[in-house]
């Protein structure tokens, strides 16, 4: 099964809904909600799943993450020891 932490996924805040709402925008029409930020990204990550494994059923095409290299060497180069690789703090 494809690595879904490779995709990437949007919150934010709905006020008509009072929760968040969050949206995986690689996989169309995958989203979910929670109570709060937290919330929205563990029932996104139990969508995605779902999504994956539906389309794998249906003989459907699975989009290829787009992986945010860039924005990972950015934080890498700001945020990570490059001896030890964690996180300076």
């Amino acid at each position: 099964m494809r690595e879904i932490n490779r995709y990437a996924i949007e919150i934010f805040y709905s006020k008509e809904d009072e929760g968040y709402i969050a949206v995986t925008p690689e996989l169309p029409g995958c989203s979910a909600f929670g109570e709060t930020e937290e919330g929205a990204l563990k029932e996104i990550k139990a969508a995605m799943e779902l999504w994956i494994e539906t389309a794998k059923k249906e003989e459907r095409n699975i989009p290829q993450p787009c992986e945010k290299e860039l924005l990972r060497l950015v934080y890498e180069e700001n945020f990570c020891s490059t001896r030890t690789g964690r996180v300076s703090v």
